[in-house]
């Protein structure tokens, strides 16, 4: 039941991540976004924070034209 609530959390708040100019503002709005909605879940924050990061790069890589 964590790692859904964790999912959950993170893909509702993918959508307010920006994508940033660079890799660096890229994994900083990730990790914000993921750090926030592992917070508002009470789930682990430095996961929350590392698959938010990495989320966020990984979607910016892949759809550049949507960044």
């Amino acid at each position: 039941m964590r790692a859904k609530g964790i999912v959950t959390g993170l893909a509702l708040f993918a959508g307010l991540a920006a994508c940033g100019d660079n890799t660096t503002e890229r994994v900083l709005y990730g990790g914000g976004a993921g750090l926030a909605g592992s917070l508002l879940l009470d789930t682990n924050p430095v996961a929350g924070a590392a698959v938010g990061a990495a989320g966020n790069v990984i979607y910016c890589e892949e759809n550049p034209g949507r960044c």
